[in-house]
């Protein structure tokens, strides 16, 4: 159930009211062969704060991106489910995680074959569903690709909603698949030029009910989101800048049904399904103009860090472990205020563990020294990684 949200002070008072059912959850030692260009490594994490310094292309995302797959079941830095993440030459990938979450262990394994589908395991059961694993491990990563956040499709806005709802709502996500399914299907009866009504209205049926209770979640987790998101622009940018998100649908003004019967026609000539909430979008504004036309690539970068710094608190109020932060490269790109307030909100005790990676060691310093809890330094080069004692790798 989603908490109620209109404006960043209230949420602060629910999320203080619901503290107690809060458990904190951290990744305790990983397991990693074959993953891009990492041929093994066995990593053991501090609960509080993980650093990783090395020069560009030496994996230090890589391994950022294998926590966040061990919680989705795909990687961050691909849309397609395909062996793309397996290392040069080598027949599979393997990814373990050991997790203690609301004080019980667990493990999670993920195996994938080339030309095979991926195995997920749960304490040594595989998943019968991809989908019943998402949102147990909940995760959020800040990446120099949330760019294509602002500057790309409306798919990349989409599926920013998606993960996000998903991870605290399983209705929602058994919706967004039953109606992907029947857009597939109503897709496929267009390009063989199918035009028996019936057929027709039994596929849209099925599209029409699902797009109803998508709709209405979006519409709320925008209303709920927005306050969040424009309370860590302004930690971010500092005062002078306004920010907004409008929520984009066809469904806006008219029901599934009628948008459907209204271009059924027209479908048929392009050979695809033009409306629907599979064409949502949200327009991500700042001081009334789209972003996407105006933002200097400071506030690009500011934009999205704060969508995801809004995204953790999102998940942390309606989720019972709060989420892992992976913060890949945020730096790049900003003024020395802005860096210096990342690293005041990043410093802050709001988030549980938090995993960064930079070139910069004065960045990582200075949050180490700021953040005051335990930590773990550790060096990437060439997909090995090494623990760092006393500032050097040991």
């Amino acid at each position: 159930m989603m908490t109620k949200v209109t404006n960043y002070s209230h949420f602060i008072v629910k999320n203080r009211r619901k503290r107690s059912t809060f458990a904190s959850m951290t990744l305790n030692t990983a397991t990693i062969v074959n993953y891009k260009n990492i041929a093994e490594a066995r990593l053991e994490f501090s609960p509080k704060l993980n650093c990783l310094i090395g020069n560009n292309g030496q994996g230090k995302t890589n391994v950022l991106d294998a926590i966040y797959y061990l919680s989705m079941c795909r990687s961050f830095a691909s849309t397609t489910d395909n062996s793309s993440v397996i290392r040069h030459g080598e027949p599979f990938m393997m990814l373990q995680g050991s997790y203690t979450r609301q004080e019980t262990a667990l493990e999670i394994s993920v195996a994938l074959q080339r030309g095979k589908r991926k195995v997920v395991r749960r304490d040594g059961k595989e998943y019968q569903r991809l989908s019943q694993h998402i949102g147990l491990l909940p995760v959020v990563m800040v990446s120099p690709m949330d760019w294509d956040l602002v500057r790309g499709s409306g798919e990349e806005r989409r599926r920013f909603m998606d993960l996000i709802i998903s991870q605290n709502d399983s209705e929602y996500l058994d919706a967004l698949i039953r109606y992907n399914k029947a857009v597939e299907q109503r897709n496929a009866m267009i390009k063989k030029e199918m035009r028996d009504l019936l057929l027709y209205e039994t596929v849209e049926q099925v599209m029409a009910q699902q797009a109803s209770l998508i709709h209405q979640r979006r519409s709320l987790w925008v209303e709920q989101f927005l306050p969040i998101f424009m309370h860590y622009y302004n930690a971010v940018a500092g005062q002078g800048e306004t920010v907004s998100l409008h929520y984009k649908s066809h469904l806006n003004d008219d029901n599934m049904l009628d948008n459907l019967n209204a271009t059924r026609e027209r479908d048929m000539i392009l050979g695809y399904t033009t409306r629907g909430i599979h064409r949502d979008d949200i327009e991500l504004m700042l001081d009334g103009y789209p972003m996407r036309r105006t933002g200097s690539q400071g506030q690009c970068k500011t934009y999205t860090i704060a969508l995801r710094f809004a995204q953790f608190d999102f998940l942390k109020a309606n989720n019972p472990a709060v989420p892992i932060l992976l913060l890949d490269d945020i730096f790049d790109k900003l003024d020395a205020s802005r860096v210096e307030r990342i690293v005041d909100v990043v410093s802050s005790d709001r988030f549980g563990q938090i995993f960064i990676t930079d070139t910069n060691r004065t960045h990582l310093d200075e949050i180490v020294a700021r953040h005051g809890g335990g930590h773990c330094l550790m060096q990437v080069e060439n997909g090995t990684i090494a623990i760092m004692k006393g500032g050097e790798p040991a």
